[in-house]
């Protein structure tokens, strides 16, 4: 039985619903302030949630009143929160990178074509995703969003328009306040505890058909639109596909989707993970990302030729893949847990090849018809902040594009038992991702240096933990 979706208050009298402007009723979205507050009393909001996401993902940002958020208030938040690491702390100046000295306010401004509401909430409240600027207007170049912003603005002094389309691998576990304890698959409506070996299936998908039912209705109400829902092959292991769109709408769409299934979770007493390796021995979990790229003035996908066959930009794409995503692992598999996904003869791919409908390799092409041609990168993680996977996956093909790379052959066997292609840990995917110059320049220097003294503080923090294999292997033998 679904439970009943929450409901909007809306007006009561016969003429007020009469002249409802249509525009109230968009589950997602307004053009301009005017609109904003006609759509926040419409539905007798109370508190807005002015969100953006961090260098991790994460939502930072300002609650305040409906009545404040509509009154032109000024929106500030300190630098401070996008320069710091997972565990709250901050790097050491050095490589590039300086903390700045004052921590001056940056300005939230609100995109209002994401305002939505958020249905997990008792009281009514709405979020919209903000953008960051400078006191003095101009983009804050080191924030998440606007460094895909900056990509997908490469792509349009082309005449290009990127299209993508997302999907994002998590698991479903036991709450686990105690850190020290290794997290286990949850108890379903069976009664039993979950258990691998379970892709695809419907009853797999069925033992947690409350909780489903709660993350179709919670993105209903967000107007976030889900495409596919699977069972994957590791114990409580779900998979969420999106339709493929716009870069920026699809990567807030998964900010807004990580946190809707972790409060849909939350709710059934369970936690949600998007760790890249949250159990061992089961599988990890991914985000692969689809990619074609259209031409603005005829709308036709440049992968395809007239005559359906592959044409050159499809093969610049993928050879800009091949030579800097290695570069770019960074930004695909950003902890140091990331890369216990990336091993030989699993799942995730650690090579940089390609091949048709091949899954064992880093960029596979599906199989379409010529229209819909596309490249899937299936190395990111869904530990990956959306914003800066999808931009470092977009800009390894752009640079392939402008600068005519070539492809190498492709793989028509299994290829992820051969050597390693990819960075091992994450200082080595650090050190190669500064030294891509054309990369970093792509994506903006600020962002490159802040992030890579991000990822060095984390590892550094990493560092100062003993694992429990070291004091099994260890403590009685050396």
């Amino acid at each position: 039985m679904m439970p009943p979706a929450k409901k909007e208050v809306r007006p009561t009298t016969r003429g007020a619903r009469a002249r409802t402007p249509a525009f109230v009723k968009n589950k997602r979205g307004v053009k301009n302030w005017k609109e904003a507050s006609e759509w926040l009393e419409w539905r007798g909001i109370e508190d807005i949630e002015c969100i953006t996401p961090d260098q991790a993902g994460v939502a930072r940002g300002k609650m305040m009143p409906s009545s404040k958020f509509t009154s032109n208030t000024a929106l500030a938040l300190p630098s401070a929160p996008f320069m710091m690491t997972i565990s709250g702390g901050y790097p050491e100046d050095g490589n590039g990178f300086e903390y700045p000295e004052d921590d001056g306010d940056l300005k939230l401004v609100p995109d209002l074509s994401t305002l939505s509401v958020v249905p997990w909430e008792d009281d009514p409240t709405a979020q919209v995703i903000c953008d960051l600027v400078h006191q003095d207007g101009r983009n804050v170049e080191f924030t998440p969003r606007n460094v895909l912003k900056r990509v997908v603005a490469a792509y349009d002094k082309l005449g290009l328009r990127p299209v993508v389309a997302p999907e994002i691998e998590f698991y479903l576990v036991r709450k686990n306040p105690d850190p020290d304890y290794p997290l286990t698959p949850p108890v379903g409506r069976s009664g039993r505890p979950i258990g691998g070996g379970a892709g695809y299936s419907i009853a797999g998908v069925n033992e947690f058909d409350e909780l489903i039912d709660d993350i179709y209705h919670f993105s209903e109400a967000q107007g976030l639109e889900i495409d596919t829902l699977i069972h994957e092959e590791g114990a409580g292991q779900l998979e969420i596909n999106l339709r493929h769109g716009d870069p920026i709408e699809l990567a807030d769409q998964v900010f807004l989707f990580k946190r809707t299934i972790r409060e849909a979770a939350l709710k059934h007493d369970i936690y949600a993970t998007f760790m890249a390796k949250p159990i061992q021995g089961q599988p990890g979990s991914a985000m692969h990302i689809h990619q074609s790229i259209v031409d603005k003035k005829t709308g036709s996908n440049i992968f395809a030729a007239e005559n359906g066959s592959e044409t050159d930009a499809f093969f610049h794409f993928i050879g800009g893949m091949q030579k800097h995503v290695p570069n770019a692992l960074v930004m695909f598999a950003p902890y140091v847990n990331s890369y216990r996904r990336l091993t030989q003869a699993a799942s995730a791919p650690v090579n940089n090849k390609w091949g048709y409908d091949n899954r064992t390799t880093a960029f596979r092409v599906p199989r379409s018809d010529p229209g819909g041609r596309r490249v899937e990168n299936r190395i990111p993680s869904s530990d990956a902040n959306p914003y800066l996977a999808l931009a470092a996956s977009l800009a390894c093909g752009l640079i392939g594009l402008k600068n005519k790379l070539p492809a190498e052959a492709p793989v028509l066997t299994t290829a992820n038992e051969d050597e390693i292609d990819l960075p091992r840990g994450l200082l080595e995917a650090v050190d190669l991702f500064e030294g891509d110059e054309e990369l970093t320049s792509l994506l903006g220097q600020s962002f490159a240096t802040t992030y890579a003294a991000i990822k060095r503080a984390e590892f550094e923090t990493f560092m100062e933990v003993i694992s429990p294999w070291e004091r099994e292997y260890l403590l009685l033998n050396v």
